[in-house]
């Protein structure tokens, strides 16, 4: 049986496309899944999760639109908790679901983010010519 390079290699390109492609178009997602992951949380500390992690402008009814989505696609599940003093508060958690679409995420991010090291390395190196010295110098060091 004979192996085609050609063929190895559309396969492995098509498999990177496809990590990409799998990439959730909102990366508010992978970020509440991760903030659920071993936690049990209310909407309002999955806010304060999402600026921590650096969303700078959080549309709170986006991220509750996000969550009832979420519900209904069996990647977390909530229930009311009334065992505070006030109002009662709809606590998430993760589902096994949730988890899996969770490593599809990490894997697809991180695809892509050797993706963008590799165009980062390639910007500096065209628009910062000392770094491409720099590189050059260390390559011969070695």
């Amino acid at each position: 049986m004979t192996t085609n390079k050609k063929n190895t290699s559309i396969d492995s390109a098509s498999k990177d496309e496809n990590m990409v492609n799998n990439m959730p178009k909102n990366l508010m997602i992978p970020v509440l899944l991760l903030s659920l992951r071993g936690w049990n949380l209310h909407g309002y500390k999955l806010i304060q999760e999402l600026s921590r992690f650096g969303f700078t402008s959080v549309d709170q009814g986006n991220v509750y639109r996000t969550l009832r989505k979420l519900e209904k696609e069996n990647m977390v599940k909530s229930e009311w908790d009334m065992s505070t003093g006030g109002p009662a508060k709809r606590i998430y958690s993760l589902t096994e679901a949730g988890e899996a679409y969770l490593q599809t995420c990490t894997d697809s991010l991180t695809q892509y983010q050797s993706i963008l090291n590799r165009f980062f390395t390639i910007y500096m190196d065209m628009f910062l010519p000392t770094s491409l010295s720099q590189h050059h110098d260390d390559k011969e060091e070695n």
